[in-house]
């Protein structure tokens, strides 16, 4: 018997009209389903809150293609992570020579593409290390939303989860020297998305230095609710999120060098405060860390730093910073009190996450360009080679399982419903979990 195609609390919904029942009690078994349920979805890059943390799942640290619960062939390529919703998993790729971009529908069960639609677009300049689909989807209950761009046109799309056209948006040009990697969230009501573009007039060459901005984005209708300028340096693409204070207020957090770890009202898109921790480009993805927030700035040739920011207490500080084999590109885990920091030339780190001091590191080999998540004890990563290499979360990093999917990757794992989801760069593999059940 398949999933759901979206979370199921129907049964309880039934159980609640029963005369015996007390609506009170209704009341609480539907919220809990509802949440439970709600869970278990992945609908952004690296989860909930971008967190990229899941719950303990059946999942085999060491495998082989035997145990895929099923490989499909994707049109074109790309680094694009999964989003789910239900039964529903969405995904971007495209082609390599001519730029077309496709939004992927698959069925999570079967691994059947449901739908699949094709955009052009225009060819632009990228990294050696990026592609036309470097971005990662986020979903919810009504739409799937992605985004691209070329060196004219940024497009951001709403479809439905049957891959209907709801709303699309053109942000103008883009401006950078790698291509465009930047991916939507979703905060309540909103659609944000964060354009931190190339504005250094001497490495723009003939073109106008780009616009940088924050907009969010009513992600019903598609209005434009809030936009708000930010200062242009090189290009970042790190995908915003939440951090709420000790008081309870929610922030939306932003890293860039220009700004370093910024901090935003999500309602307004009004800077709160920045901490300009950065003096490289800023790739990797905000996390929160207990009290704290993390970023990471670097570059190919070296010098990567990992910061703790502490926002509390009246004007936010740097709390510590790693520099030895820290990461660029991985967006660190943090869970339990401490910090896992996976190095891009593959060097796994455990760090005390409230003073940054090193618990253990571990040379466990590869070249990584995708994020690590952790599956309730274990550390999941993607490796250039196209390994899945599997770590225990703890300061031993004993290495469970290298397994070979047979294609390189520079995307990260998604799990939903205890099953993880894996793209390397023209394909999609399924593994774990108890599938069909």
């Amino acid at each position: 018997m398949s999933r759901p195609r979206y979370p199921s609390f129907f049964p309880v919904l039934g159980f609640c009209f029963m005369p015996t029942v007390r609506p009170w009690l209704a009341f609480f078994l539907v919220c809990l389903t509802c949440a439970s349920a709600s869970a278990q979805e992945w609908t952004r890059f690296r989860g909930p809150n971008g967190s990229g943390v899941a719950p303990a799942a059946n999942i085999p640290s060491s495998f082989t293609e035997a145990d895929f619960n099923w490989k499909t062939k994707l049109p074109g390529t790309g680094h694009s992570s999964p989003a789910i919703w239900g039964d529903r998993l969405f995904l971007m790729s495209a082609d390599p020579e001519t730029a077309v971009r496709y939004v992927l529908g698959i069925d999570t069960q079967t691994g059947k593409i449901v739908w699949q639609k094709q955009f052009p677009s225009a060819e632009s300049h990228l990294h050696t290390k990026s592609s036309y689909a470097s971005c990662s989807p986020a979903v919810d209950e009504n739409h799937v939303y992605v985004v691209w761009a070329d060196d004219e046109s940024t497009q951001l799309m709403a479809l439905s989860h049957d891959g209907d056209l709801a709303w699309a948006a053109d942000l103008g040009p883009w401006v950078s020297q790698h291509g465009f990697g930047t991916s939507p969230m979703i905060y309540q009501d909103k659609l944000i998305l964060s354009l931190m573009q190339l504005g250094d007039p001497r490495k723009v060459g003939n073109r106008s230095p780009g616009k940088s901005r924050l907009i969010a984005f009513d992600r019903k209708s598609g209005e434009r609710q809030w936009e708000v300028d930010r200062v242009s340096d090189v290009a970042a693409y790190s995908v915003p999120c939440i951090y709420t204070t000790k008081e309870g207020k929610e922030l939306l957090i932003c890293n860039s060098s220009a700004h370093g770890i910024a901090a935003h009202d999500p309602e307004t898109g009004k800077e709160l405060w920045s901490e300009q921790v950065f003096n490289m480009r800023s790739v990797s993805s905000p996390v929160v860390a207990g009290d704290f927030i993390l970023g990471s700035c670097g570059s190919g040739g070296g010098g990567n730093t990992v910061s703790a920011v502490d926002p509390n207490g009246g004007q936010p500080k740097l709390a510590w910073r790693m520099s030895k084999s820290a990461s660029y590109v991985p967006t660190p885990v943090a869970h339990d009190g401490k910090v896992f920091v996976w190095y891009d030339k593959g060097i796994v780190s455990c760090l005390d996450g409230k003073t940054g001091d090193v618990l253990g590191q571990k040379r466990v080999g590869g070249n990584y360009y995708g994020s690590p998540i952790l599956v309730g004890d274990r550390l999941f990563c993607l490796s250039e080679e196209g390994n899945l290499v599997v770590v225990s979360a703890d300061d031993q990093l004993k290495v469970l399982g290298k397994s070979p999917l047979g294609e390189g990757s520079e995307s990260t794992p998604a799990v939903s419903n205890g099953v993880m989801y894996l793209r390397t760069y023209s394909h999609l593999i399924s593994v774990g979990g108890q599938q069909g059940s």
